[in-house]
């Protein structure tokens, strides 16, 4: 029931993502009055999904705590206790984003040696695609916290972006070893000097995040959200440049008509409603958040952004490579090995 444009989207989204994912289920947790009706519209849709009613709804600008407090029968917090009991495998919701995370932490926990869980998003690069995390659920990080993202980061690359051997970067304010604030420092100390097999880069800048200089960002969720949102900003200022341009004059609209198909090629790759879907990495289940004025398009590719966490075993990967790490004081991580 969580976003501008819901429940409407969510159905019609779903109905999108079926062409895709033919075997995919879905609960679905709202108002059934309002929802069977948009099901009703969609008769491929009906096969696939189950409604469970609730009249409970988490609005955007309640704060995490009440919701924990009050949100007891929400759709949001019923369908983060689905996966936690092992009836559905993820949750995605376009809804209040500190309520999900705080509600999710709550019930689902953390991983085995993680601390906080990190949301992670991904975006195109002049390379191909990046992740980048933490987007905004950490506001303050230590060392180890940055640490364990990129531990997060490069199973996320691995298995979902299919790199072999990702390279990570500590986003900074410079190059230099001596820039920074001392988590981060800290971090790039303890990734360099580490047998955690990353592929370390070592600090990026603003720039390098587009540019593609490595494949995983990492940083805390006050910086990661600012940049995230300046990034969104550009393209969108970017997007109207073109437009009002291309239509300035009679023989601008006659360019714009001859340079559409290539234009709509650029559209398509930069569109973000195919990078719609934050994933909250490091709880012990699957939970995606969707953008909250996401359509159909958007909605659809944050569900599909859930089936790939699931389907590629990222949860499995992280618990893999943190069976095999342990601290060793606040500042440094050990690979342990034996039978």
């Amino acid at each position: 029931m969580g976003g501008d444009n819901a429940p409407k989207m969510v159905i019609a989204g779903i109905n999108r993502l079926l062409e895709r994912h033919i075997d995919a289920r879905f609960l679905l947790y709202g108002d059934e009055s309002a929802l069977a009706p948009l099901v009703s519209k969609f008769a491929k849709v009906q096969d696939h999904v189950e409604i469970r009613h609730t009249n409970v709804v988490i609005a955007n600008d309640v704060k995490p705590s009440s919701a924990l407090r009050n949100g007891r029968d929400s759709s949001m917090r019923k369908a983060i206790d689905a996966v936690a009991s092992g009836e559905a495998q993820g949750v995605v919701s376009a809804g209040n984003t500190g309520a999900l995370m705080g509600m999710a932490k709550f019930v689902l926990r953390t991983l085995p040696g993680i601390e906080r869980p990190a949301i992670a998003g991904m975006g195109p690069s002049m390379r191909g695609r990046f992740v980048m995390l933490d987007l905004g659920a950490n506001v303050e990080c230590s060392a180890q916290n940055l640490v364990q993202f990129a531990v997060m980061g490069e199973v996320f690359a691995k298995r979902v972006l299919r790199l072999s051997r990702p390279s990570v970067g500590l986003l900074n304010i410079g190059e230099e070893h001596l820039k920074g604030n001392e988590s981060v420092k800290k971090a790039a100390a303890i990734l360099q000097s580490s047998n955690l097999g990353i592929d370390f880069h070592g600090f990026v800048e603003g720039n390098d995040i587009l540019e593609g200089t490595v494949d995983v960002i990492v940083i805390d969720g006050f910086t990661g959200n600012i940049a995230l949102k300046s990034m969104e900003g550009a393209a969108r200022l970017y997007a109207r440049a073109i437009r009002e341009a291309l239509s300035s004059s009679l023989i601008a609209r006659l360019g714009a008509l001859l340079a559409w198909p290539a234009l709509s090629k650029v559209r398509k790759r930069f569109d973000p409603r195919l990078y719609n879907g934050a994933m909250f990495l490091g709880l012990n289940g699957v939970c995606v958040k969707s953008h909250g004025s996401s359509d159909a398009v958007g909605f659809a590719n944050a569900v599909s952004a859930a089936i790939d966490l699931i389907a590629d075993g990222v949860n499995d990967g992280i618990k893999e490579d943190f069976a095999f790490i342990q601290p060793t004081g606040r500042n440094g991580l050990q690979v342990v090995t034996g039978s």
